[in-house]
């Protein structure tokens, strides 16, 4: 009953301690989100076209024409005439226009998801390769100690003429190649944080360890696919594509109607004129010729290319999760037998109670530090490859 209730307890602090790490990992990645430089300039330029959009529905700017005549043979005062006046295009034009620059917000907003998520997935990409640098990192600085401790054995040994030369040659380079990789992943992990840094704008990213722990779980093919349905953006961007195609449709079949003018006119002399009010219309021949025909061929186009890409990217996107599911299964089992063996440190033991010559030794403890190395390996693969299939809840 004991055992249960230590199990349970056990199996709490990890969910716990996972979610909290998931939780850390979420924040940094909305963080960076927030501080991304190439973000906060995609904010703007969307400002800049929201307004560019809203002005290019204005109406024209209203005119004002005079004539003073003065000259030629005449037995009055000069004639003059002025006249003010604002031309339209048909109201419903406006309409259809408004609902366009709309339509037209929402595929740059659906873009602006699309950079952004693939910026995060970029993030978690490099999160994922430091967290396992770190594992690879403690893993290697227990081999360098371990070789180190070998090297001063065979030191002793063969101060005391009990081995060759060539073993002391070999150990002495084992832990020189110990160190050298130890120095190595240092590097790589500083690199890392130099990309995640520029990634966030500048600021330093911190709290990545070795203890991060990413769970495995990622549903169901069909429910994965119904939620990049709706919430990824190339899909929900070529959709955006398609409505603002159709809307252009309706906009160019309003702009064949007349535009409108109107406004004030005055002509006469001094003493004697008329005034009155100013109508016109223009007659739609040419200007708008071609246009509706244009309109719907683009509108034909993003429909059979949102066909298109959408089947592309369901078998990419099926043939990633089927890839992830073998690879998972690899792992679990190649995890269980890795640690059923737990070979290293059976070894190390083995060689310090002289059961193994360093020769042996060192030629099986390559083959065990292979198969840890390969687990790592696995394990990272199997975590880029959710990443990049959950990349639309990002």
């Amino acid at each position: 009953m004991n055992k249960k209730i230590v199990f349970a307890i056990c199996g709490c602090l990890f969910f716990i301690n996972g979610f909290s790490q998931t939780r850390n990992i979420e924040e940094l990645l909305n963080k960076i989100a927030q501080n991304n430089s190439e973000l906060k300039a995609y904010h703007s330029f969307i400002d800049s076209r929201k307004l560019e959009n809203k002005s290019d529905n204005n109406l024209p700017d209203p005119q004002f024409s005079g004539y003073y005549l003065p000259f030629g043979e005449h037995t009055t005062d000069a004639y003059s005439e002025f006249q003010i006046s604002q031309s339209i295009e048909f109201p419903t034009v406006y309409g259809a226009r408004t609902k366009w620059n709309a339509l037209k917000l929402k595929e740059l907003e659906s873009a602006y998801i699309k950079r952004s998520q693939e910026i995060l997935l970029k993030a978690k990409t490099h999160i994922i390769e430091v967290v396992f640098l770190h594992k690879q990192w403690e893993v290697e600085v227990e081999r360098r100690n371990q070789s180190k401790q070998v090297f001063d054995q065979i030191q002793e040994l063969f101060d005391k003429d009990q081995v060759g030369v060539l073993d002391l040659n070999k150990s002495k380079i084992a832990w020189i190649q110990e160190q050298f990789v130890v120095e190595q992943i240092e590097g790589d992990i500083q690199m890392l944080h130099s990309k995640l840094e520029t990634l966030n704008g500048g600021s330093p990213v911190t709290g990545l360890s070795s203890g991060i722990v990413f769970n495995t779980k990622i549903g169901t093919l069909e429910n994965l696919w119904n939620e990049k349905l709706e919430k990824g953006p190339e899909l929900q961007e070529l959709k955006a594509k398609a409505a603002v195609s159709f809307q252009k449709v309706k906009l160019e079949k309003n702009k064949l109607l007349p535009n409108l003018a109107f406004g004030y006119n005055y002509q006469g002399v001094q003493g004697s004129g008329y005034s009155g009010f100013y109508g016109g219309v223009s007659i739609p021949l040419w200007n708008s010729k071609n246009k509706v025909k244009a309109a719907q061929a683009s509108f034909k186009y993003e429909q059979s290319n949102a066909e298109v890409v959408t089947t592309a990217l369901h078998l990419q996107f099926q043939e990633s999760f089927n890839r992830y599911q073998i690879l998972l299964k690899k792992c679990n089992e190649y995890r269980q037998t890795i640690s059923e063996l737990n070979g290293e440190t059976i070894l190390f033991k083995a060689y310090t109670l002289g059961e193994f010559s360093f020769m042996n030794y060192h030629m099986e403890l390559q083959f065990y530090q292979n198969a840890a190395d390969e687990m790592l390996q696995m394990e990272k693969g199997l975590q880029l490859l959710k990443a990049e299939l959950l990349k639309h809840k990002l």
